[in-house]
């Protein structure tokens, strides 16, 4: 797993195990909310890309490590714990975050993919969720989670099949949000279009959007949002960019 920061203010994260078609283990999930914190940091990054190496997104969960995982209830319960702190962190990051899926994206790979505010899809993507073909129990945070996305009758749909969907069926289900030939320059695209996008707008739009799903209170997400918009000169900026037509240089 691996992070490139460009000077365009977006950041590539990229799933690099493409001998097993980007699996992930243990020591993957583990490290993930550390190198979130890391980027989280870095002063120019605006948006964030998610996407896996040597065409695949990802195969989901290294199968290899599932029966040592499995071995005792403890040792379950720990690598699950893994699990959701990752999709946690990952769906908490504070910038705009796109899945760029290509080829397989599987199990915990489509987890995190839907744990993304935005997925992008090439034709020939194909996601699914399969913990019932191996008898596991999928978490209740990234049940929940698909649920939101989805609505229930499709993460039903989803969860009782272990089917894979192709990225068209996976576009009219609302689990990818384009597809796109050429999705790694899309998606690109689209992220600098983000990046040059005011990031007070984004954090509340995520703030509000966040609680309406999760059934939170949405103006006490945005009352902190718009407090600080009275003071900050984003609005400002981009009143006077308007007027003066010319794109604006949000801080």
């Amino acid at each position: 797993m691996r992070a490139f920061l460009g000077d365009d203010g977006v950041a590539v994260l990229l799933l690099d195990r493409p001998e097993k078609k980007n699996a992930l283990t243990r020591a993957q999930w583990e490290a993930l909310p550390h190198l979130l914190t890391r980027l989280e940091q870095e002063p120019g990054l605006r948006a964030l890309l998610l996407t896996g190496a040597g065409g695949a997104f990802s195969a989901g969960a290294d199968i290899g490590e599932l029966a040592e995982v499995y071995a005792s209830p403890e040792a379950a319960d720990e690598y699950h714990a893994v699990n959701v702190a990752a999709e946690t962190a990952l769906a908490a990051f504070p910038h705009p975050t796109l899945a760029v899926v290509d080829g397989p994206c599987v199990g915990g790979g489509c987890q995190l993919a839907v744990a993304c505010d935005l997925r992008f899809a090439a034709p020939g993507a194909r996601l699914g969720i399969t913990p019932a073909k191996l008898g596991i129990v999928y978490p209740a945070v990234p049940t929940a989670r698909l649920a939101r996305l989805v609505g229930p009758a499709r993460a039903k749909y989803l969860l009782y099949s272990a089917e894979l969907v192709t990225a068209d069926q996976a576009l009219v289900f609302g689990l990818v949000d384009e597809v796109a030939p050429q999705v790694h320059e899309r998606a690109l695209a689209f992220a600098r279009v983000l990046a040059t996008r005011s990031a007070q707008t984004q954090g509340a739009v995520k703030a509000v959007v966040d609680a309406v799903v999760t059934g939170g209170d949405a103006g006490a997400a945005a009352e902190p949002w718009e407090r600080a918009s009275r003071t900050t000169p984003d609005v400002r900026e981009g009143l006077a960019a308007f007027l003066e037509r010319r794109p604006p240089r949000f801080s």
